[in-house]
């Protein structure tokens, strides 16, 4: 696919649903779990994976360590939205996207501007006491010494992300569901499509213009009408310069 042809796309459309995984904030210098420079194949200290340290049971028996990993590898709190975000904001400003479903927990579609944000693993800008439901912003997270505690009960305060072993939000998956069965262009962006339950939405789309942009292959490739292997940074800077 070229640029014209996606531009094209978005020109004779105002019911378009964006989809994105990891690979639409690397370009704003977040890291991305699975490929080679990844989090997941770098070499820890710890004797755990990443992924142990990133299940509900250790964040309950290791919580310490748990945040340790979690403060140092998950939160980028000097991240901005790259074009990807800005021009995503933009489509829908002018009414033409109706949501973004993100994998994604760093709230950098919100910074960029969108309002119909669908995050189906959480965001580190929204943390509850376990105890008392009581709110912390991203902040406190940081700026607690050790394990961050609530000012209210002292009961644990956890991050609202989706960790291993926990599932979904119900509510969420089904509205991601209505709207990508209801869309009529529906664009999927930086993953690798390997991740489930969220990878299985592509399953929704009824329609004949799905759009894949990654930088490497997925399994769903040979379901896209259209194909982009490039960064997606780029490709949406075209559409808005």
């Amino acid at each position: 696919m070229d640029v014209d042809t996606f531009k094209k796309l978005i020109d004779n459309s105002d019911n378009i649903v964006f989809f994105g995984g990891a690979g639409v904030s690397t370009e704003s210098n977040i890291p991305d779990f699975r490929s080679a420079n990844g989090l997941y194949n770098e070499k820890l200290k710890s004797i755990y994976t990443p992924e142990e340290i990133l299940s509900h049971d250790f964040f309950i028996h290791h919580t310490d360590e748990f945040y340790k990993y979690y403060k140092s590898k998950m939160i980028y709190k000097d991240a901005k939205p790259n074009p990807a975000h800005i021009a995503l904001a933009e489509l829908e400003k002018a009414g033409k996207l109706k949501a973004v479903i993100t994998q994604n927990i760093d709230g950098l579609h919100q910074m960029a501007g969108s309002k119909n944000v669908l995050e189906l693993h959480g965001s580190v800008h929204r943390n509850y006491c376990m105890k008392c439901g009581s709110f912390y912003d991203l902040d406190y997270i940081i700026e607690s010494e050790n394990i961050p505690l609530c000012k209210k009960c002292n009961g644990i305060v956890k991050p609202d992300v989706v960790l291993y072993q926990e599932a979904l939000d119900s509510q969420i998956l089904e509205d991601a569901v209505n709207y990508i069965m209801n869309s009529d262009v529906f664009i999927i962006g930086g993953t690798s499509l390997s991740v489930y339950p969220s990878a299985g939405l592509v399953n929704y789309y009824r329609g004949d213009k799905l759009v894949l942009i990654n930088k490497t292959k997925t399994p769903y490739d040979y379901r896209a009408n259209y194909v982009y292997y490039g960064n997606i940074g780029e490709l949406f800077s075209r559409l808005i310069n």
